[in-house]
């Protein structure tokens, strides 16, 4: 199992929101597909067909909890899968 597998695991069972590394959140979003605008602090990802925008700014080195369970939500509801 990669790294980026393993990170979703951790989203999706929503035991350490708070313990997610803001650029390895960043980094699995691009992999899944989003594109990424930075303006600031604010790193804002879109991605065609879906209709959230998620705007996410890291707390320390880490996502912010409540933006990590957006990020599950999101995986939940559109039921996202890897890249190639």
């Amino acid at each position: 199992m990669g790294k980026y597998e393993k990170l979703i695991l951790k989203i999706m069972r929503g035991a350490s929101d708070k313990n997610v590394s803001f650029s390895e959140l960043c980094q699995l979003l691009k992999k899944l597909g989003f594109s990424e605008t930075i303006k600031g602090s604010h790193h804002i990802f879109t991605k065609e067909g879906v209709e959230e925008i998620l705007n996410l700014q890291p707390k320390g080195s880490n996502a912010k909890p409540y933006q990590v369970k957006q990020v599950r939500s999101m995986i939940e509801h559109y039921k996202f899968a890897m890249e190639e």
